[in-house]
């Protein structure tokens, strides 16, 4: 017999999540099927798992850079308690939400709320079967939101067995410090876990990167700060490389790398990671008679619709940015599209992000290269951590403040921050920047004293020609320049 609901939301990661409590704020009855672990990949080995890792080993590099002169001796760390203490997180986290599931109904004084354990699959427009356990039970929702997340990419001729080639799945489970390791992909992810293995002090670690530098969507001055951090780190990036082949002997990897100048190498590590990216979970989610449009990248939906009207795919699974904001902000933008009118449109161009390096590195709108590949005249201005008090106070002055304007009339386009606490001021011009407005106010607000925002408004002075510290003063330590035709130009200051 079929069991009717509202919504049916397949998927219980942060997508799916969100969805689902945004159909009971509708009074809606709502089914949220998850198949793996509550949280998906967004809790257990993904953003939290892996920011926790790197709570941790941010404060092992701390203590283990200034351990004598705070009286901290024979500093040993080991995976098993650091496993633990991450396992700790998730479980807080999991058990959080699985009592809040439980609690629902109950305190919101109604039964609208489901949470199926099993398999789902989507049978026909407005049906989904669910195995369990040897069991099945059959589903009817008027409509259907898709958020069954991703997993990691992997390359069909490397030997990736998730125990010596791994791929971020296979990191949680480790149990020991390997003594060297290789990460093959030099974007976000494959930088946060070279940051991570560098930070503990137990592991030589190896980056391949095939091109020129890391990062390479992003400015070279920001990957200037990174790529210097790590090699002091002792990380060996593998610039313009090339793996040619990977295999694993006697317990260890061996990999062969080719450079664009036509050398080659070859390098013996304990263990490699493979950081290439990932891809959509959507195989025998949706029966073919339904014909939903699907691509290499994912499920494909405009503004969160499918190509089958009543069901909509949010999160990881669609085409879109794979971040856990996005995915919650998907899901409860569908919801609104299905029983609501969104209150604001659905937009990607001022999502504030964060990479956990180190240092850290946020971002809001725009960076250089993509104002300059888009045409744009633009001024900037960049003040150095050294010149902020709060960065002095904290001992730590690596890192700088980089706002971006609209030559013509003072708009912020963007803003990068590289340093500690880069993330505090970045939601503050995420909202400028959707509100279409400029720097005026920023420079004028009465920021905390001391605190890293106050580099921000110095910035934002530099570029209305009234700043407190002078860029031809302190050139090697702040600018403002205008980038007009191709071309830079010092502005007076």
């Amino acid at each position: 017999m079929e069991k009717k609901f509202d919504v049916i939301v397949i998927g219980a990661g942060p997508a799916g999540y969100a969805a689902a409590m945004r159909s009971v704020d509708y009074k809606k009855r709502v089914a949220l099927i998850e198949k793996n672990k509550l949280g998906g990949a967004g809790i257990h080995n993904g953003a939290l798992w892996s920011k926790t890792l790197w709570e941790i080993s941010t404060t092992a590099s701390m203590l283990r850079a200034q351990g004598s002169g705070l009286n901290v001796h024979d500093l040993n760390f080991q995976m098993c308690q650091i496993n633990d203490e991450v396992n700790t997180a998730l479980r807080g986290r999991v058990n959080q939400l699985k009592n809040h599931m439980d609690q629902i109904n109950k305190a919101l004084n109604n039964d609208l709320f489901e949470y199926i354990e099993g398999s789902a699959k989507v049978v026909s427009k407005n049906g989904v079967v669910v195995e369990y356990k040897g069991t099945s039970k059959e589903l009817e929702a008027e409509y259907i939101i898709l958020a069954t997340g991703s997993r990691p990419r992997k390359l069909p001729h490397l030997p990736i067995d998730e125990e010596i080639v791994m791929t971020s799945d296979g990191l949680s489970s480790m149990n020991k410090f390997p003594e060297s390791i290789v990460i093959l992909g030099a974007g976000v992810i494959g930088c946060e876990f070279a940051t991570i293995f560098s930070g503990f002090g137990k592991t030589k670690v190896h980056l391949i990167d095939k091109g020129d530098r890391i990062l390479p969507f992003e400015d070279e001055d920001v990957v200037g700060v990174v790529e210097k951090s790590l090699e002091k780190r002792g990380v060996l990036i593998h610039r313009n490389s090339r793996l040619t082949d990977m295999k694993v002997i006697a317990g260890n990897v061996q990999y062969n790398l080719e450079y664009t100048d036509g050398t080659s190498e070859v390098f013996d590590v304990e263990r490699a990671l493979i950081s290439v990216g990932r891809v959509p979970n959507f195989e025998n989610l949706i029966d073919d008679s339904l014909c939903l449009e699907v691509n290499k990248r994912g499920i494909v939906n405009e503004l969160t619709q499918t190509s089958v009207s009543n069901i909509y795919a949010v999160g990881d699974i669609t085409a879109d940015i794979s971040l856990v904001n996005v995915g919650e902000l998907e899901g409860r933008y569908a919801v609104e599209r299905i029983f609501g009118k969104p209150s604001r449109p659905l937009t990607y161009e001022n999502i504030s992000t964060i990479m956990f390096l180190a240092p850290e590195v946020s971002g809001v709108g725009m960076n250089e290269l993509q104002a300059q590949s888009a045409g744009l005249d633009y001024r900037v201005a960049s003040l150095d951590y050294s010149c902020i008090p709060r960065a002095v106070a904290m001992r730590n002055t690596e890192g700088f403040i980089k706002i971006i304007i609209n030559e013509n009339d003072n708009k912020i386009l963007g803003m990068r921050v590289v340093g500690q606490h880069s993330s505090s001021a970045i939601q503050a011009i995420a909202l400028l920047i959707s509100d279409g407005r400029g720097i005026e106010e920023l420079a004028e607000l009465i920021h905390p004293h001391p605190s890293i925002i106050e580099g921000i408004q110095e910035c934002c002075r530099m570029l209305l020609n009234k700043s407190i510290m002078k860029p031809k003063v302190l050139s090697g330590a702040m600018y403002c320049r205008a980038y007009r035709n191709g071309i830079y130009s010092e502005m007076v200051n």
